[in-house]
């Protein structure tokens, strides 16, 4: 079995793990990023979600990293696609022109910006890549971990990396359990955190749904109806038996509106680019293109119909986790084959015969996603756990979120938490303009692992508004960053948080690589 070592080892390569490798990269660490897919960016490329973004985006609320990216994918689509002029002097281009997100776009060009990110670190010898490589053991020696193992999927072979620091980027947590980390996982209790929307019991079995995402064009002309998918008339008939009730069968327009609660009813109109499924993540829209060169518009489909409420993937079995990752793509291709032939259209007929999947958006050869979008991850025990009563705007009754003097970036997102595998039905809440805490990233014991994703020291409830993309990226710079940092200086984690003028060093810093750590103004959202 073949080793190697490097000072900071980044274990997952999706969002937060490319903004850790940049992050430690720009201070002169080697980092070796591992990734288990072909494909790096995680939620905006493998699992080909749009990005979910906060209303102040365009000026305030990221850190200057990830607003190159985002000014990245804007000057790619204006270099290479035949966009009309109008598009062309649009400083804030939604490629896509889709409602979720003023950046809705297809995951390859996310994919290519953000390697043209990594280029030029790759190049300088600061950042090794690894992709298809599979965490499967971990060697700790007392409180650090001190190498991982991987599988190589393609060749089959064993190797271990060790490294001074380890960061887990992966998106269910990974190495918080192959080194026996202390992590929580699913919901606590209300007795355990005093939240507002806690469950009476904990659950650890109580995570949201994960979505395995695809992508549809839609062609007026053709008939693209796929063969039935398997166990068709299970998903079609499904009734996800939610408290409070969903209203009906799943695969329907009609669903729960997230906020109220309430039913309503989408409209979905793929023939003339309209309705609000279509157009919410739209990634191809033909409004931006000039004439004679309009393609088939292309959506999304990471919807409510397709979340998956069977089964919780985190700390079971192989065998389990594949059977309900397998029954997700059931799910998924039951709700396009529903399209294709029972949706009820607007003239009132039933089917879109003439959608079809686009694997050239997903680059897979069935047109899903490479990876699942996984919402809930396993979370560190961590010196500070961020709570529903330090965000939520309820829970607070005050219109600004707690201020943490050891700020290392902000996020902003409503707490959405999507139907979970215990059966709750949405919880999604006003939050406030917030903080991310260091001690939400500093474990309670080991000294050089750092979660660098959704990972970090949250709630099950708080976790709703800490998971999203701009969030995920900035935990994963800051976690760099903060390997970097104690590395230059021989510290751990823990003594940077706990002296008053080393927290203020770092965040000099942070400023100094772009990163914000406080808003000017809040707002509930």
């Amino acid at each position: 079995m073949s080793e190697e070592r490097t000072e900071i080892l980044v274990v997952g390569g999706g969002t937060g793990g490319v903004a850790s490798a940049l992050g430690a990269a720009a201070l002169g660490r080697r980092v070796v990023l591992t990734e288990e897919t072909d494909w790096l960016g995680g939620q905006l490329t493998a699992q080909a979600v749009p990005p979910d973004e906060h209303r102040w985006i365009e000026s305030c609320g990221c850190t200057a990293r990830y607003r190159a990216f985002r000014q990245g994918v804007r000057q790619y689509y204006k270099d290479y696609y035949p966009f009309n002029l109008r598009a062309m002097r649009d400083p804030h281009l939604n490629p896509g022109a889709g409602s979720v997100s003023q950046l809705c776009c297809e995951p390859r060009v996310a994919l290519a910006v953000l390697e043209a990110m990594l280029a030029p670190e790759v190049a300088r010898g600061c950042i090794d890549i690894r992709r298809k490589w599979k965490p499967t053991a971990a060697e700790c020696e007392g409180d650090r971990v001190v190498a991982v193992r991987f599988v190589d999927l393609d060749a089959g072979a064993e190797k271990w990396v060790g490294a001074d620091y380890v960061l887990d980027a992966t998106e269910l947590g990974d190495v918080l359990a192959l080194a026996g980390v202390e992590y929580v996982a699913g919901a606590e209790s209300q007795a355990q955190t005093g939240e507002l929307h806690a469950p009476a019991e904990a659950d650890a079995d109580n995570v949201q749904a994960l979505t395995w995402c695809f992508a549809i064009g839609y062609d007026p002309e053709g008939d693209h109806t796929i063969d039935k998918p398997d166990n068709y008339e299970y998903w079609r008939d499904y009734d996800p038996g939610l408290t409070p009730d969903w209203p009906g069968k799943m695969l329907s327009f009609t669903y729960t509106q997230p906020i109220t609660r309430e039913p309503i009813t989408a409209t979905f109109d793929p023939q003339n680019g309209e309705g609000s499924f279509w157009r919410y993540r739209r990634l191809i829209g033909r409004a931006h293109w000039a004439a004679g060169h309009e393609p088939h518009e292309v959506t999304l489909c990471n919807w409510p119909q397709n979340d998956y409420l069977e089964g919780n993937i985190i700390d079971r079995g192989d065998e389990e986790v594949a059977r309900h990752l397998q029954a997700a793509r059931e799910q998924s291709l039951s709700l396009f084959y529903w399209l294709q032939t029972e949706a009820p259209r607007p003239d009132g007929g039933a089917g879109f015969a003439g959608l079809y999947l686009r694997p050239d958006i997903t680059g897979t050869a069935d047109g899903l996603a490479k990876a699942p979008y996984i919402r809930e991850s396993r979370r560190i025990c961590a010196e500070f756990t961020v709570t529903e009563n330090h965000i939520g705007h309820e829970a607070r009754g005050a219109d600004e979120a707690a201020f943490f003097d050891d700020s290392v970036g902000v996020g902003c997102y409503r707490i959405d938490l999507h139907p979970s595998t215990g059966r709750d039905n949405y919880i999604d809440i006003s939050s406030l303009p917030f903080q991310i805490p260091m001690g939400a990233l500093v474990p309670v014991r080991v000294e050089n692992l750092l979660p660098a994703g959704k990972n970090l020291g949250t709630t099950h409830i708080s976790n709703g508004c800490y998971r999203l993309h701009p969030v995920e990226w900035n935990v994963g710079e800051a976690a760099g960053l903060l390997a970097a940092y104690c590395l230059d200086r021989g510290l751990a984690p823990q003594q940077v948080h706990g002296d008053r003028a080393r927290v203020e060093d770092f965040q000099a810093l942070l400023r100094d690589q772009g990163v914000e750590l406080e808003w000017p103004t809040t707002h509930p959202v």
